[in-house]
């Protein structure tokens, strides 16, 4: 269950990178970009942390590394239920980064950053950690996406686009699912650069099948949930709803579906969706 959400947390990444290097390659407007990044992934992150760390017992004076996305950093106070912090803390550490490299250098800024992915990736090779939560062994995982992104607006020659259009993206899919496991060992250091090929021979040819399949509905509405089931369903596998004993567990699990699936619809389809809105109203305005 591990490997398959670390695969799903990669593709997701790196789909959501080569949004954002496109967002910025044609529409070069910081503003317009930071505010829509915080305005998405800020409101109910903090409406979680509002609600989660009394009933979790986090320690008060690890809030504020909590609410302002540096937890991740040594010393580390994560607790059970705010653990899965870690992710949003590498996302939000990247998207004020990118920010201001590209407010110094423009376009420029992108191959800084595929410089940047290269380099990360051979200080995780020399210290030998395959896999962390740490920004600075974790970051190439989200700035090989800039590699794809470059390579799909033509920024990077031929090479690239040609070997994206000439993988099979199946055999990928099989490597990708081998390096995310803990004991693949060196296998570990490929796991970013095999989801960024996944996701790039997806973008070229995608073969007819996996597309119809991907775009059933079913998976395009819990693509639309996921970061609220992400955010929400520590916290209630740490209520009465994920306790007790194994058969008791499980027999609860049913109804800790039910409840988190209904939330995460409530949160998404309402309470971020006004946070959206809110976002393109205002970047709108500025336009005009």
């Amino acid at each position: 269950m591990k490997r398959l959400g670390l695969l799903v947390w990669l593709c997701f990444l790196h789909c959501l990178v080569f949004l954002i290097t496109n967002f910025l390659l044609y529409r070069p407007n910081l503003f317009d970009f930071i505010t829509r990044r915080l305005f998405r992934i800020v409101p109910l992150a903090w409406l979680y942390l509002a609600i989660a760390p009394p009933i979790l017992n986090v320690n008060i004076d690890d809030y504020f590394s909590h609410f302002a996305f540096y937890v991740n950093s040594p010393p580390m106070s994560f607790v059970a239920g705010t653990s899965h912090f870690w992710s949003l803390c590498v996302e939000m550490q990247f998207y004020v980064g990118v920010t201001l490299l590209f407010f110094m250098l423009k376009e420029r800024s992108f191959y800084v950053l595929i410089a940047l992915c290269v380099l990360v990736a051979l200080y995780r090779i020399d210290s030998g950690v395959h896999i962390a939560i740490n920004t600075y062994y974790r970051i190439d995982e989200i700035l090989v996406g800039v590699i794809v992104a470059m390579a799909y607006n033509n920024k990077l020659g031929k090479w690239l686009p040609g070997l994206f259009k000439w993988v099979n993206p199946y055999y990928v899919m099989a490597l990708l699912l081998v390096s995310c496991h803990p004991d693949s060992g060196f296998v570990n250091y490929f796991r970013p650069y095999f989801a960024a090929i996944l996701i790039a021979s997806t973008l070229y040819s995608p073969p007819v099948k996996l597309a119809n399949f991907l775009n059933m509905k079913i998976l395009v509405y819990l693509a639309g949930i996921s970061y609220a089931l992400y955010v929400i369903h520590p916290l209630l596998a740490h209520t009465w709803l994920g306790s007790g004993e194994l058969l008791e567990k499980y027999s609860k699990r049913p109804l800790l579906f039910a409840i988190l699936f209904a939330l995460a619809h409530f949160s998404t389809f309402y309470y971020e969706k006004y946070w959206i809105g809110l976002a393109k109203k205002i970047t709108t305005r500025r336009e005009n």
